[in-house]
């Protein structure tokens, strides 16, 4: 059982971090048919709300019902599961359309409050808006299938319709972005509009995926069912009560970038113009901070995520036998893992700030800026998803709705001080102080209720920042020489640059860990043959 669930769990890993790398790499074109900040503030002010109301409407149901089918399923109330998951589709048909109409109708609301003085109209944020609201429609109903096939341990279907779904939203999206602007010489913000709507076709194609998956395996469901003990009887009210319950610490998670990002819209262009700065500046500003530097430091918190999320489950499993060893062990074993992807790489991120956002957008003076004062806060991003999940593992659900609320406290008590007194570095200074609070929360609450002490660690990170250090110190020097004769702000030359100078860095940062004999405790002996290739030993 132990096996099966860890093949499943590398399968739905494999299939989010693909999605996810989609989802990141998609920009560069984008950027470049689209033609700047112009179009991708436009773009953040529909497609941020959406994922509010997303995840309202969806509010953590797909997770809870993935939850509690296979609690049912291991007791062989099979029945009783296929009732759960019924119930539930009801209930996600009726919140997606709520949220829908709520989202189109009040959508001149929602652009009002984040329309900037001589920025975006109203009226063209509003079509955005608009043009997004539609995939509320499909997506809780297709995120709950998943949730369905999650519970009967089959993680294929939901890594399938996750890529699918990302495959065709970016073609759509692309493909039209490109018609409207290119071909028929149409207006930004119908470009933008379908951009949005991409959302919803990805989400139909992912629904068909689905629906496939489920047809060809309900003879077999049925047979379970058919052989169902039916022994206990609970109301539907209980059932979609007890989903309801489980399913709150799920959204809050699911919201905090989105709502990070929801304050910036409110807020950061607004303060810059109240303090002089114009409109239309204030606004690329905005867009640069909120989509461009977000999208790349995202990547070292997806790395991360793809190595992390097979041990998180094993954290709840070892808590629920009440096994605090085996419970200390996997917490050790996902911090290292965390901390050694993510620090270099925010890090580095930030060294090679200027042909980094090169590549991606082309050169822009104050985006390289924002990124390498952003990238090292990146750290703080992953360890929050991270010990969150853990919280969620040892049943201490309700701290991750404090420790949200306490960082979205802290970010928007501080946004309009420190942009007075930074600029837009200031925005970027109140996000990462809002996530280290909500870390140093969690981080206090997991040493409190699981009993984990954090030296162990706190050592580990000492020694990871140390080779850091060593290897941003001669990225740096690799670097400088390298732009003697190369141009960072071309993104031919830029892509040559953070490929020697990366490549030279993760060499130097593994030869290092490996001397230290730190990268043996993270890749484990089965890696030694690579390790011995890479002259690592």
């Amino acid at each position: 059982m132990s096996s099966k669930l860890m093949r499943g769990t590398a399968v739905l890993t494999a299939g989010t971090l693909l999605s996810k790398i989609l989802g990141i790499l998609y920009v560069i074109p984008f950027y470049w048919i689209a033609g700047g900040e112009q179009a991708t503030i436009l773009y953040q002010y529909g497609y941020v709300p959406y994922q509010i109301f997303l995840n309202i409407a969806t509010a953590g149901v797909p997770l809870a019902v993935a939850k509690y089918i296979s609690k049912y399923n291991s007791l062989n109330e099979y029945a009783l599961s296929q009732r759960l998951y019924k119930s539930s589709t009801y209930l996600m048909l009726f919140t997606g359309i709520v949220s829908f109409l709520v989202m189109y109708i009040f959508a001149p609301v929602l652009a009002g409050m984040q329309e900037v003085s001589g920025g975006t109209s109203i009226e063209d944020i509003t079509s955005v808006i608009r043009a997004v609201s539609f995939a509320l429609l499909i997506i809780p109903v297709m995120s709950l299938l998943r949730g369905y096939f999650q519970g009967f341990h089959s993680m294929g279907p939901s890594a399938v319709s996750q890529v699918i779904e990302q495959v065709a939203r970016i073609i759509f999206l692309l493909a039209s972005t490109y018609i409207v602007l290119h071909v028929l010489n149409g207006s930004l913000v119908t470009a933008m509009s379908l951009a949005t709507f991409a959302a919803f076709v990805g989400a139909f194609f992912s629904l068909i995926c689905l629906i496939w998956y489920y047809r060809k395996r309900k003879p077999g469901i049925q047979k379970m069912i058919a052989g169902s003990d039916n022994k206990l009887r609970v109301s539907t009210f209980h059932l979609l009560k007890e989903i309801s319950i489980s399913a709150v610490p799920f959204i809050i998670v699911g919201m905090a970038m989105s709502l990070y990002q929801q304050i910036d819209l409110f807020t950061f262009a607004r303060i810059l113009t109240y303090d002089g700065m114009a409109g239309k500046t204030a606004e690329d500003l905005l867009s640069i901070f909120n989509f461009s530097v977000q999208k790349i430091i995202m990547i070292p918190g997806t790395l991360a995520l793809a190595f992390s999320m097979t041990l998180v489950p094993l954290v709840a499993a070892s808590f629920h036998k009440g096994r605090l060893r085996e419970v200390h062990h996997h917490l050790t074993a996902v911090f290292q893992v965390l901390l050694f992807l993510v620090v270099p790489a925010c890090l580095g991120i930030a060294i090679l700030a200027d042909p980094l956002y090169t590549i991606f957008y082309g050169y822009n003076a104050d985006g390289s800026m924002l990124l390498q004062f952003f990238a090292p806060f990146a750290i703080f991003f992953s360890l929050f998803s991270v010990t969150a999940a853990i919280l969620q593992g040892i049943d201490e659900q309700r701290y991750t709705v404090l420790s949200l609320l306490l960082g979205l406290l802290t970010k928007s008590v501080l946004q309009m001080p420190l942009i007075l007194l930074l600029g837009a570095k200031g925005g970027a200074l109140a996000t990462g102080l809002g996530y280290i609070v909500s870390v140093t929360f969690t981080i206090w609450i997991i040493k409190k209720y699981a009993s984990y002490s954090f030296k162990y660690i706190m050592r580990r990170l000492l020694l990871i920042l140390g080779i850091s250090a060593v290897m941003l110190m001669s990225v740096w020097i690799i670097y400088q020489g390298l732009t003697l004769f190369l141009n960072p702000h071309a993104r031919l030359t830029a892509l040559v640059i953070v490929f020697i100078a990366a490549g030279f860095g993760a060499y130097i940062y593994a030869f290092l860990a490996a001397k230290a004999g730190l990268l043996k405790y993270i890749l484990g002996d089965r890696m030694y043959k690579i390790r011995k290739k890479l002259h690592l030993i």
